[in-house]
């Protein structure tokens, strides 16, 4: 589904990601794990398009995409989410909804000058489309309110809501259960499942939470400082020494 090969950037005399190799599989879910500057958000924006890297590339169902705009990106089927959740605050939840599906339902010129017919069958769709999404993330019985005053678990639900919008193939999510106690984190994890068994979506996942990593993923990448130190299913992962040291600093003996 995502390939990632040799992906480098360099800021300045920093070098963020380094000769990055990554594979995404269709319908895996997989972890994207490392320390607070190990590169994870950055590989996040070279992927999606927000930042152009310094050398490799990333392809996407058989298509290069590295460099392309991220709008053109998410047109291709890969969407992202943000740590920082991007809403419109003073709109209600329906209309989030509406907005995200922007992508897919935008009439071309024959049909808007040539048939109100088509337009309001498009928009009718639509809406189905929007409450269908609404239905599968818990969502229905919120759609009037307005984003800035729904609970932050449900904020960040709405925003991955937002990205399914957007029919994609593959969901890339940034932190999904920041912030959140015990019963929001169960909610984000259950929706993460069902995207990903009822939609057959591969999913990229960054988050800090290892209780969510370790349950939810089937392979898990560590980053260190831009570098790729470890790959592997849950428990190996977990067990490499590289990884310990990266997250504890290395052990000393104390005499």
């Amino acid at each position: 589904m995502l390939e990632v090969k040799g992906l480098s950037k360099n800021f300045g005399g920093l070098q963020a990601v380094a000769n990055l190799d990554l594979r995404v599989g269709s319908g895996e879910i997989r972890g994207l794990i490392g320390p607070n500057g190990a590169g994870k958000s950055t590989v996040f924006n070279l992927i999606s398009g927000i930042h152009r890297p310094s050398a490799g590339k990333a392809v996407f169902r058989g298509q290069e995409i590295t460099g392309l705009e991220p709008h053109k990106i998410a047109s291709m089927g890969l969407v992202r989410t943000f740590q920082d959740t991007i809403l419109f605050y003073n709109l209600s939840v329906m209309e989030n909804l509406l907005i995200g599906q922007h992508l897919r339902s935008r009439m071309n010129m024959f049909e808007t000058l040539m048939s109100a017919y088509l337009s309001q069958k498009k928009e009718n769709r639509v809406r189905e489309q929007a409450e269908d999404i609404l239905e599968f993330t818990g969502l229905m019985e919120l759609k009037g309110t307005l984003a800035g005053e729904l609970p932050y678990g449900w904020r960040r639900i709405l925003g991955i809501a937002v990205a399914l919008s957007a029919e994609p193939k593959m969901v890339m999510l940034d932190e999904p259960a920041t912030g959140m106690n015990r019963e929001e984190i169960g909610r984000v994890m259950g929706l993460i499942d069902k995207v990903r068994t009822e939609k057959e979506m591969s999913i990229l996942i960054i988050e800090h939470d290892m209780k969510v990593i370790m349950r939810i993923c089937d392979k898990i990448t560590v980053l260190n400082h831009g570098v790729k130190i470890a790959e592997g299913l849950p428990k190996e992962v977990t067990n490499n020494q590289a990884v310990i040291e990266a997250y504890l600093g290395r052990h000393r003996d104390v005499a």
